[in-house]
Order: structure tokens, then C-alpha cells, then sequence
């Protein structure tokens, strides 16, 4: 599997991509299938090949922090909540952030994607996106004699050798999920028949036979290792792209790319394309270290400006997540993912999962809503009329291109968009007060995937081994925080519905926020400091015109380039109601094909 740096140093290909991340490994084992064509993929972590950590599901956050997983990255300082800086872990290893994940796989609303296409970007809606899932994905559950049979998806039954990336629904499921659901849906909130609108249990790429995670590793890039035209160099980080000026275009070229293995600079030349599909946080770090960006950012640093291209780094958008955590009643039988803190108590799970037992690891996070503002609170009217008023007010104000994806996110608020989310979550998980030793707790957490904020992320070293600056501007819109804060008063209601006070006792001693949080002052403040990323960002390298302020074409080219493609999540330029792991196996497939398409226009 591990090429010598000799077989890619000083080497062309036609091929180079820049990460071997969910997007890179797909997008290669696409083209690889061109036995003509030769790929180089260039990843800055390790293999963890079979590597307990990644396989075993259940093991949320267990990752975090760990310098062979992920790149150990935190936002600036948060000026509008609390001068905080918040931890954003994101994969470095073969298989970038589908190793590291919490393993859900969850669509967003046809609108959203719709609403890519309607700022500008033909061929990028609905129906192509779900052509390019379906593409990637394979639905499966066991069946009585132990085999895989179809799946049950939204659509009904799907055959399951439709795709190469397995997804099942948890195997285990304990009855506090099910009183969960019961609740939410005494409380007036109705089954998703077509999700994400509504409550329903949340798919996993989870391999029901080996009870282990799938992710872009075992699903494109093992079965496919062997092919002599693809070859992988991890512990590979990229420094820059190698530019050129192309006469005959007008436009720069990418020669190749240089990068450092083992402490040393080499560089893999490529014939055709360069394709970045390093994420939303690296890939424009690379553009910018190689000198396409702002000339603000670039000059002060003696970068020379190959292309000025105003939108690199810019329209930076993310989903947050807080959550409300209560102390379990004492005496239920249901398991929750804190026992795995007694070394006993996870040892018996192991032993378990090893023997091919129902236990913790092939459990999931299953219980997921989606709903509009309105559902959650009566002021959510109020705070529309606030909002659509401050956007009028300051529009001449906004960047190029802010302004329409507004009118598309006010539209979104008017018509109802399931924005705000809920998650069952089955144990402690909240802030800032501490679980105690030997208890079991419930933690509903909620997200907010509409955020009007938008931030950066720009290079301020020359250093490719240094994180850029990450800003995500949380709550510069005020409407993100209060939002939040109608949505935790939603929250804290659930404990005093049936059947869900039969989960927490008739007395539900909550942990977080706590007793003492009472006053909407006193929530902003809460929610400020116990936010966390859920790992989404996007919109860094936008497929927008580029007089609004785009950095890619619908092709997926960036703009005053010959050969340099973005294939990643940092090219959607507003987000969606999902979590986006699908949307990015999405993204690389829809790339394969134009890509090949573009081949026989040559």
C-alpha cells in the first residue's frame, strides 16, 4: 500500500491530489478506474490502517487532541462570545474526518441544494446531488441468517450492491431513545416521512457484519489499492502548488505541487490537473501559501500575488451545538455511552463487541430532528422582523455575493426551513459542569445549521506546518445567539413531558446549563461560553461568480487558473440543514464526472 517517497518524488503524474481525506479518496478511486490515467494522492497524516480507534464506532471525541488523527486547530478568539477560543478538530489521517466522525448520515432539505444552484451554479442542484449520493452510498441491515439484505431507506428498500460505502441503522437501541421519540412527538413534532423535516432515526456508516465504521479508506481506497496507476504517500504535508504562466490561456498553470516527507521538501509534478481536496480549513491555507488570495493577506507576508482573488478564505460558514444534560433516574437498565469511564465497564463492552454481541459499539446517535424556529418558540416571528430590519439596514455594507445568499436564508426563515436541530444524545455531553463518577445521563443536544454570521480563515506565517487564523465570527449576527437561546428554553420543557420524566425521575436534576441559569441574560451567556463546532464548515473556496466573490466555477476550476480544481466541502456557498458528511461523497463523485467529461473534450 505505502509507496517509497521514490516513486513520487520527482515524478509526473497526470494527476496530483492534495489530501486523502473523505472527498480525495473517493475522487481518486474514481479516476484510478481509467487505467490511462495515473493519480498521486499526497495525505499530511498517517495510514491507521485497522486501527481499533477508527473502526470501533462509539467512540466520540476519542480522537480529539491526538496529533496521529487530527490537525489540533482552535478559532481566534470569539469577540462576540466571551473572548472564547473554540477547539475545531478535524481529520488528518487516510480518510481524513469520515475516520474521526460521529458516523451520522443525514440529507439536507431539497431546497438547500436547490439553493446552491440559484446563485449560480447550474447543474448543482437537487437532482444531481442526489444522483452522486446514491453513487456513493449502499444501504444494508442483517437479516435473520446473518446477511446482508436491502436496506430501508426514506424511499423504501434499496438493493445493496448499489454503492461502495456501507450504511446500516444501529443495531442496538435502548428504550430511553424510544421514550425520547415519544416525547417529541407529545410534543407536537411530527415523524419525518421524508427527512430531514421532522423527528427520525439517523443511518450510520456502520458495517453491521464486521461492526465496524466505513469511511473513505475501506470503502474507495482499499478495495482499489492495488491498482498501478494510484499511489498514496501519507505523513505527506503540502506546502504549495508549483505555478506557472500558461501563454496560451492567459491563466496561471499548476506545474505540481511541493511538499514535505519526513522533514524534507520534494515535489510531485503533475501533467493534466492539481486538484485540492484538503478541507475547508487547509485547502485555502494551501491557495493562499502558494499566492492565490487577498492581496491584503498575502503581501504583508512577501507572498507574491499570482492571482488576487478577493473570495479565498472568505464566506466561512459553520454549524454550533450546545446541549441541556440531565442525571438519569437511578436503577434503569439502559446503557449510556458514560460507563465507558469505568475501565470495568468498557472492558465488558469490548469484550462484547469482540465476541459479536449486541453492546455500546454497535449502538449509535439515532434520535434526530429537524424543525423551523417556529417550532421551538413563539418569539420566532419577532425575531425575523429584527433581522430582515438589520440586513436592510446595513446591505451596502456586505461583501459581494453576501447579500443574496441573505435573501435566500430570510426566504428560508419565512417559508419554515427545518434549521434548528435535536439530538438525542445518550449520555453526558454538555458544559461547563462536569459528570459524576458512577451516574448515567441524557443529553439533548441542539444545533443551529442557518448561522447568518460568516467568518475566515487566512494564512498570517509562511509556515504550511502552521494553522491559519480561524474566525468564525460566531454570533457577530446577533440572530444566531438568539435563536439559541429560544431553543435551550425549548429544550429544558422536555423533562416535564411524558414519557420523558420517566427517564429523569419525577424531580429531573439537570447538569448543564443548571438551576441557577435562568434570565435570557443568563442563557447568552451560557450558550456563548458551551457552544462546539460540529465539525461543518464550509464556504471557504466558494463555487460562486467571481464577481460575487467566488473562488470556483461551477467546474469546480478556480478562477485565473488553468488546472487547479477544488474538490471539498469549502466549495458550497451557503449552508445546509445536514450534517454534510454525504454532501461531500456527493461533491467528489459529481467531480469525477466532470473531470472525466473534461478528458474527452481534450
Amino acid at each position: 500500500m505505502k509507496p517509497s517517497i521514490d516513486e513520487i518524488s520527482g515524478k509526473t503524474f497526470d494527476f496530483v491530489i492534495i489530501g486523502g481525506g473523505t472527498a480525495g479518496l473517493t475522487l481518486a478511486s474514481r479516476l484510478s478506474e481509467d487505467p490511462s490515467l495515473t493519480i498521486a494522492l499526497l495525505e499530511a497524516g498517517p495510514a491507521n490502517l485497522d486501527d481499533p480507534l477508527i473502526l470501533r464506532t462509539s467512540q466520540y471525541g476519542a480522537h480529539f487532541g491526538k496529533e496521529g488523527y487530527e490537525w489540533g486547530q482552535s478559532t481566534t478568539p470569539q469577540v462576540h462570545a466571551n473572548g472564547k477560543s473554540f477547539y475545531w478538530p478535524r481529520g488528518r489521517t487516510l480518510g481524513g474526518s469520515s475516520a474521526i466522525n460521529f458516523l451520522c448520515w443525514t440529507k439536507p432539505p431539497l431546497q438547500d441544494i436547490d439553493d446552491i444552484e440559484r446563485l449560480g451554479n447550474p447543474g448543482w442542484g437537487w437532482e444531481s446531488y442526489e444522483k452522486y449520493l446514491k453513487r456513493a452510498e449502499r444501504f444494508v441491515h442483517l437479516g435473520d441468517d446473518g446477511q446482508l439484505v436491502p436496506g430501508l431507506t426514506a424511499n423504501g428498500p434499496r438493493p445493496p450492491e448499489q454503492g461502495p460505502l456501507v450504511i446500516s441503522y444501529p443495531q442496538t437501541l435502548e428504550n430511553f431513545e424510544k421514550k425520547a421519540y415519544q416525547t417529541l412527538k407529545n410534543l407536537g413534532i411530527p415523524d419525518a416521512p421524508a427527512p430531514p423535516a421532522g423527528t427520525y432515526a439517523c443511518a450510520h456508516t456502520f458495517d453491521p457484519i464486521s461492526q465496524t465504521r466505513t469511511y473513505s479508506t475501506t470503502a474507495y481506497y482499499l478495495p482499489v489499492a492495488h491498482r498501478k496507476n494510484l499511489r498514496v504517500l501519507v505523513s505527506a504535508t503540502v506546502s504549495k502548488i508549483v505555478l506557472n504562466h500558461d501563454a496560451e490561456s492567459g491563466n496561471v498553470l499548476a506545474t505540481g505541487v511541493e511538499f514535505i516527507h519526513e522533514g524534507k521538501k520534494h515535489i510531485v509534478h503533475a501533467s493534466k490537473e492539481v486538484i485540492l481536496s484538503a478541507g475547508s480549513l487547509k485547502s485555502p491555507q494551501i491557495l493562499e501559501l502558494s499566492g492565490i488570495g487577498r492581496k491584503d493577506v498575502l503581501e504583508p507576508l512577501g507572498i507574491p500575488v499570482v492571482v488576487d482573488l478577493p473570495g479565498v478564505g472568505e464566506n466561512l460558514q459553520e454549524h454550533v451545538f450546545t446541549g441541556v444534560s440531565w442525571e438519569m433516574r437511578e436503577g434503569l437498565p439502559d446503557l449510556t455511552l458514560d460507563i465507558l469511564r469505568d475501565p470495568e465497564q468498557l472492558a465488558q463492552q469490548i469484550k462484547a463487541y469482540e465476541s459479536k454481541q449486541p453492546s455500546l459499539f454497535t449502538s449509535g446517535i439515532s434520535g434526530f430532528t429537524f424543525q423551523p424556529l417556529t417550532t421551538y418558540t413563539p418569539r420566532a416571528q419577532d425575531l425575523y422582523d429584527e433581522l430582515s430590519t438589520k440586513i436592510t439596514e446595513n446591505m451596502d455594507k456586505y461583501p459581494p455575493g453576501l447579500r443574496e445568499q441573505y435573501d435566500i436564508q430570510l426566504e428560508r426563515l419565512e417559508k419554515g426551513a427545518p434549521a434548528f436541530e435535536l439530538i438525542s444524545f445518550p449520555g453526558f455531553f454538555s458544559y461547563p459542569n462536569p459528570p459524576e463518577a458512577g451516574k448515567k445521563y441524557v443529553t439533548m443536544l441542539f444545533a443551529s445549521n442557518h448561522m447568518f454570521s460568516r467568518g475566515n480563515a487566512h494564512i498570517t506565517s509562511t509556515d504550511p506546518l502552521a494553522s491559519a487564523a480561524l474566525d468564525p465570527h460566531y454570533f457577530e449576527q446577533d440572530f444566531d445567539l438568539k435563536s439559541l437561546v429560544e431553543v435551550t428554553k425549548f429544550v429544558r420543557k422536555i423533562v416535564g413531558v411524558k414519557p420523558y420524566d420517566e427517564i429523569v425521575g419525577d424531580v429531573a436534576k439537570e447538569i448543564n446549563p443548571g438551576p441557577g441559569i435562568q434570565s435570557d441574560e443568563q442563557l447568552a451567556d451560557w450558550v456563548k461560553s458551551s457552544i462546539g463546532s460540529t465539525y461543518h464548515t464550509l464556504g471557504t473556496l466558494s463555487m460562486l461568480p467571481k464577481d460575487k466573490n467566488g473562488v470556483v466555477d461551477p467546474t469546480l476550476k478556480v478562477y485565473g487558473t488553468k488546472n487547479i480544481r477544488v474538490v471539498d466541502l469549502s466549495i458550497i456557498p451557503l449552508h445546509i440543514a445536514a450534517h454534510t458528511l454525504g454532501t461531500v461523497y456527493s461533491i467528489a463523485e459529481h467531480a469525477a464526472d466532470i473531470i472525466k467529461e473534461s478528458l474527452t473534450r481534450t
